[in-house]
C-alpha cells in the first residue's frame, strides 16, 4: 500500500486491457458486434453502479458472503478448465452466468469493505474492483454474443 504499487497496478491494467483487445476484435467483426460490445458495456456499468449504490446506501457489511463467493469462484475456475477439454457449449454458458453472479456478489463485498473500513489497501481494493468489472464485462459479452449474435 505505497506509491511503489502504482506502477504495478498500471502495468497490470495495461496487460489486462491488451488481452481484451483481441477478444473485442473478434466481437467487433460480427455483424452486430458493435451493438453487442456496447450492450455489454452498458450492462456492466449498470451492474456495477447499482450494486455499489446499494452497498453505499445500505451501509451493510457484506463480508459474510466472501467465503461462499470464493468457493463458487473456485468451482467456476475448475469448470472452465474442465470445459477446455469437454467443449460443452451449455457448460460454457452456465459458467459465464455463474461468473457474472459471483463477480456481482464480490462487488458488494469489496465495496462494503471499502466503505466500512475493512479494506485500507487502496491498491488491493482497486485491483479487486477492476477484476470484478473486467470479468463481468467479458462474461456478459460472451452471453450476449451467443444469444444476441446473428451467426
Amino acid at each position: 500500500d505505497s506509491a511503489k504499487g502504482l506502477p504495478a497496478i498500471f502495468a497490470f491494467t495495461g496487460v489486462m486491457g491488451a488481452a481484451l483487445g483481441p477478444l473485442l476484435n473478434i466481437y467487433m467483426s460480427m455483424p452486430n458486434g458493435p451493438s453487442l460490445v456496447l450492450q455489454s458495456l452498458a450492462g456492466t456499468a449498470l451492474i456495477f453502479f447499482s450494486l455499489s449504490a446499494y452497498a453505499l446506501q445500505s451501509k451493510r457489511d457484506f463480508s459474510f458472503m466472501h467465503g461462499f463467493l470464493f468457493a463458487g469462484l473456485i468451482v467456476a475456475i475448475i469448470a472452465m478448465i474442465a470445459n477446455i477439454f469437454l467443449n460443452i457449449p451449455a457448460l460454457s454458458l452456465t459458467i459465464s452466468a455463474a461468473v457474472i453472479m459471483i463477480m456481482s456478489g464480490l462487488i458488494l463485498v469489496d465495496t462494503s469493505r471499502i466503505i466500512n473500513g475493512g479494506e485500507t489497501n487502496y491498491i488491493r481494493a482497486t485491483v479487486g474492483l477492476y477484476l470484478n468489472i473486467y470479468n463481468i464485462f467479458v462474461h456478459l459479452l460472451h452471453l450476449l454474443g451467443v444469444f444476441g449474435g446473428d451467426e
